[in-house]
């Protein structure tokens, strides 16, 4: 047989499409030709393909070789196709049997010895080729990978000889399976942070309700310690969940996702982090920080020392749950339906007016206003971290709850929100916040009024009444009541700041 066709997955996104790989050996002058959109990485592999297989034990054709990657116009990249075409050259040249090709997918990169070499995506083709009933043939690198989402699904290999040897019907090949894995430890406890009893409260709601948070307040006062501690006290994450950040996660790195399986991310980018840093991007997109977030946690320390645009950036992402990445080669969607924290200080000297702050108030303003209006809008919950009173650490303090006590008040809470709505407080929509966020007439006037004095948007009057049905929820109350607004209205720091310092200049 001078042609083969041997199946398997290309890379685009979360997706995994299908790449058929067709060789073709006809006589002629001994040439190697590669087409069907190929990168630079993909070109290369005619070389590690023809020593895999002459290290292997088996013969290279002399001939004039073909080999395709269909379809032509999906782009092609990384040594995932190493594998799939060295298969594809033996079975055209009559090396290996071609009557089990059609029941199996294989991707792998090939060392010059024949060794197979994990690949990234490898969870996303695993996925695709179990939905087209067939078995994924891969390296041992991706084994604790693709066993986490499939059991014995997916097939193993360490050498090339080993897969022509299984073909061949002389061995077998070992099921993936998964290592493993230990319930996440959270060394950070919540009983750590002395005093911020408001700003631990706070904490609560956020997790409870799937809410944005943003922490104001002087250098020291246990702004980000506060913020590693929000996914402790989430739940952790369901089947579905998890492989969904499995998916994202297998395209930046390989091999260590079974550390993290059912803990949620956390990420926290640095403030020089560019805007394809945070949203992702490339002429063939990858994710950024705000996917690997997916699920989880985004921490975004010294927030006004990021650059405007990334920061306007995660406006619509943080509304839609994903990100749309266009590029002139592709047009990729990522999901991202994180959670924001954030925190900052009230002025460039990092405290109030009046307490060790050398700024005016045209000064603070200035500083404050890196951070456009509608970004600020996008904040459930802004919050302002005092220093702590004096005394306070001198003073034996009575021990704080643990991280464990407050999550287990969060789970009851977020059963009944998903009882409820199918969802978190922070995802209801405007009619869900109609249906499940209803409040009286007299409430709702004095809302309105106070929205009016301070200037908020409609959008704000939303997150108070999704901030309010998560602090009725943790308290047990079918109803939002008066304290509830109280209090959702009292993690309005920011609004109350911007306000003061206007009043300042008057």
């Amino acid at each position: 047989m001078s042609l083969s066709i041997v199946l398997t997955r290309a890379l685009l996104g979360v997706n995994a499409p299908l790449v058929t790989v067709e060789v073709h050996i006809s006589n002629g002058l001994p040439a190697f030709s590669l087409v069907g959109l190929p990168e630079t990485t993909v070109k290369e592999a005619r070389d590690r393909v023809r020593s895999a297989i002459i290290n292997s034990g088996f013969s290279f054709p002399a001939r004039r070789i073909t080999v395709n990657l269909a379809p032509a116009d999906l782009p092609k990249e990384g040594g995932r196709y190493d594998l799939p075409i060295a298969i594809a050259v033996l079975v055209a040249s009559e090396q290996v049997p071609a009557d089990k090709l059609t029941q199996y997918e294989f991707l792998g990169e090939l060392a010059l010895t024949g060794a197979l070499r994990g690949v990234q995506g490898a969870i996303p083709a695993a996925m695709a080729a179990l939905a087209a009933t067939r078995q994924l043939i891969l390296s041992a690198d991706n084994q604790a990978d693709v066993g986490l989402i499939q059991q014995g699904q997916s097939l193993i290999g360490e050498h090339l000889p080993d897969v022509c040897a299984f073909l061949h019907g002389k061995q077998e090949l070992a099921a993936a399976e998964a290592q493993p894995y230990q319930e996440a430890v959270h060394s950070a406890d919540l009983n750590d942070v002395t005093g911020q009893h408001q700003a631990r409260r706070a904490l609560e709601i956020t997790a409870a309700g799937g809410h944005n948070l943003l922490l104001i307040g002087p250098p020291g006062t246990g702004k980000t310690m506060l913020a590693t501690r929000l996914s402790g006290l989430m739940p952790p994450l369901t089947e579905q969940e998890a492989l969904e950040c499995a998916a994202i996660a297998s395209l930046s790195d390989s091999g260590n996702l079974h550390k993290q399986w059912r803990q949620r991310p956390f990420r926290a980018p640095h403030h020089s982090a560019s805007l394809f840093a945070l949203i992702g991007g490339g002429s063939l997109p990858r994710p950024g920080e705000i996917s690997l977030a997916h699920n989880g946690v985004l921490f975004l320390d010294e927030l006004p020392e990021f650059e405007r645009r990334v920061l306007d950036a995660l406006r619509e992402p943080i509304e839609s749950g994903e990100i749309a990445i266009s590029r002139a080669r592709a047009k990729v969607t990522y999901p991202a339906r994180f959670q924001l924290i954030a925190a900052m200080n009230p002025s460039p000297t990092g405290h109030y007016q009046g307490n060790h702050n050398r700024c005016s108030p045209q000064q603070t303003l200035r500083y404050l206003s890196r951070l456009s209006g509608p970004f600020l809008d996008r904040f459930d919950l802004s919050l302002e971290v005092p220093l702590l009173p004096s005394g306070t650490l001198s003073q034996r303090e009575s021990v704080n709850e643990s991280s464990d006590v407050v999550r287990q008040r969060v789970q009851a809470a977020r059963t009944i929100q998903l009882t409820r709505a199918g969802k978190v407080n922070a995802a209801l929509n405007n009619k869900e916040i109609q249906q499940w966020c209803e409040i009286d007439m007299e409430s709702a006037q004095w809302l309105e009024n106070v929205l009016n004095t301070l200037g908020l948007s409609v959008r704000a009057w939303q997150r108070i009444l999704k901030v309010s049905r998560t602090i009725a929820d943790l308290a047990g109350k079918e109803g939002i009541h008066r304290e509830h607004l109280q209090e959702a209205l009292s993690y309005r720091g920011i609004d109350r700041l911007l306000i003061h310092l206007h009043k300042s200049l008057e």
